[in-house]
């Protein structure tokens, strides 16, 4: 179920209601409430893939209490490898097989031995790499002591399968959204108000930005060959804002929704394009996927400590695992690592903690330093976009001869080029809503600040109007494929 459709608005409206005026101060009921919704919204898409989810949800339930009970070292270990082995198969079963298959065929086949085996016809499951690490940081978790294991089978099953941002995220890990099961929740007004503001604000990045930057960006990868290098950076530039837009607007309606049924879920997006060097890029984007790779596996590894050579070692590991994480496709893995070549300066000359603070954050505007190197931590990331988005690594190396090629210096000219200046000045009034709200968790959070009501609700119709004049593209979240 696509949270910009008709289905989805007529969801959340049934859901809410039950969980607020029939099962109200009912506890459990509301939670088996949220585990029913959630198998419904999940199951729309595909019903045979429940079988996935609640076949996770118990294995590391009854994981979980066995480790309560176990104080062997061995046999505490042998029950989280068993979490890993099973949460990592299913994952890389119907993620990788064919990648790894075809890349072994392809191995054997240069050394002159051919191999004849047969891919599959896998359908990857909706979501599978997000709950996937959150139930794997709960088993981590409570073996390294840091969690109680829950003995609420319902609360645990919500917390697995949470349909706010069970498909896309944000990952939240069992310290933080499991206890929130256990309480009582009473109706917020405000933070309710907060949520729908946060959900307006991310289909607006997602119906206007995303659908609409993607048919661009659809267009002129889809045809490099035909355009010059200046249109191919437009295109790049265009895939910069849809995957963003896409992506950011997701999480902001996930926790928006959240908080309507009284749950509050870890920021997602910083505000990342704001960013003044790599290392603050990454603190801002998809945070709650950088976290889970730096807390466990990257500190595992020995993090940052030891030598240089460690460094330079734990670095390219993580950022190529988050590659990899995305996609089973080399242009994934190569983003990953030209992402580490990218931050690996500030890490061996220790600036990799700079900028902690949001950019110009007294400031009405940044100073000269500053808009520069927004810019130049903008171009490095357009520039391992074309990765992520080309269709394979000789794809991308033929965008960017093009890129790097005279025809730069030329105007961008595609068919529908004219038309796209609209939606260069959505992606221009976006960047300035971004721009005035950066302080905030998201855009609109301070809009509040505003005294008068008929200026806060005139801008919020507006946004619904541009929403529902933009609406005609419709694309699927660009994540569910990751």
């Amino acid at each position: 179920m696509l949270f910009n459709s008709l289905d989805f608005a007529v969801f959340l409206p049934i859901v809410f209601v039950l969980y607020w005026f029939v099962f109200k101060n009912q506890l459990k009921a509301q939670n088996i409430l949220i585990v029913i919704a959630s198998y419904i919204f999940y199951g729309w898409w595909d019903w045979r893939f429940l079988s996935l989810i609640a076949f996770s949800t118990i294995v590391d339930f009854f994981i979980g209490r066995k480790l309560s009970n176990e104080s062997n070292s061995n046999n505490r270990k042998l029950l989280l490898w068993t979490s890993i082995f099973v949460n990592l198969g299913f994952l890389g079963f119907f993620k990788y097989y064919n990648f790894f298959l075809d890349n072994f065929i392809t191995a054997f086949s240069f050394f002159g031995n051919e191999i004849k085996a047969n891919s599959l016809n896998i359908i990857l499951p909706v979501g599978i790499s997000f709950y996937t690490f959150q139930t794997l940081s709960y088993t981590i978790d409570v073996y390294r002591k840091k969690l109680k294991p829950t003995s609420d089978f319902f609360a645990f099953t919500a917390f697995v399968s949470f349909f706010p941002q069970l498909v896309a995220g944000p990952i939240e890990r069992a310290t933080n959204l499991l206890p929130q099961f256990y309480k009582k929740r009473t109706f917020d007004y405000r933070s309710s108000i907060d949520g729908l503001r946060q959900i307006l604000w991310g289909l607006f990045k997602k119906i206007v930005i995303a659908d609409n930057c993607a048919v661009y960006a659809n267009l002129i990868f889809n045809n490099s060959d035909d355009y010059s290098g200046s249109t191919l950076i437009l295109g790049a530039i265009f895939f910069t804002f849809q995957i963003y837009g896409d992506f950011s607007g997701y999480s902001d309606i996930a926790i928006g929704t959240s908080r309507l049924f009284g749950f509050d879920l870890k920021q997602n997006f910083a505000f990342p394009y704001f960013s003044r060097n790599i290392a603050e890029f990454w603190r801002r984007w998809h945070i709650s996927l950088s976290s889970w790779f730096k807390d466990y596996v990257y500190i595992p590894l020995g993090g940052s400590r030891g030598g240089i050579l460690k460094k330079i070692k734990n670095t390219f590991i993580i950022f190529v695992v988050s590659g990899f994480w995305h996609g089973a496709n080399w242009t994934f893995i190569i983003w990953g690592a030209l992402n580490a070549i990218y931050f690996l300066p500030l890490l061996l000359t220790n600036r990799n903690r700079n900028y902690i603070e949001i950019v110009a954050n007294n400031k009405f505007f940044p100073n000269f330093k500053e808009i520069i190197q927004m810019l130049v931590t903008f171009s490095l990331t357009i520039l391992a976009w074309i990765f992520f988005r080309a269709n394979n690594v000789g794809h991308a190396f033929s965008i960017l001869e093009e890129v790097f090629s005279k025809s730069t210096l030329s105007i961008p000219s595609f068919e529908g080029f004219t038309k796209s200046m609209i939606i260069i000045l959505m992606i221009f009034f976006f960047i300035s809503v971004e721009w005035l709200g950066r302080r905030g968790k998201f855009a609109l959070e301070k809009i509040y600040v505003v005294k008068f009501r008929f200026i806060r609700w005139s801008f919020y119709l507006l946004l619904v109007i541009i929403i529902i004049i933009f609406g005609a593209s419709q694309q699927d979240f660009i994540y569910f494929q990751f």
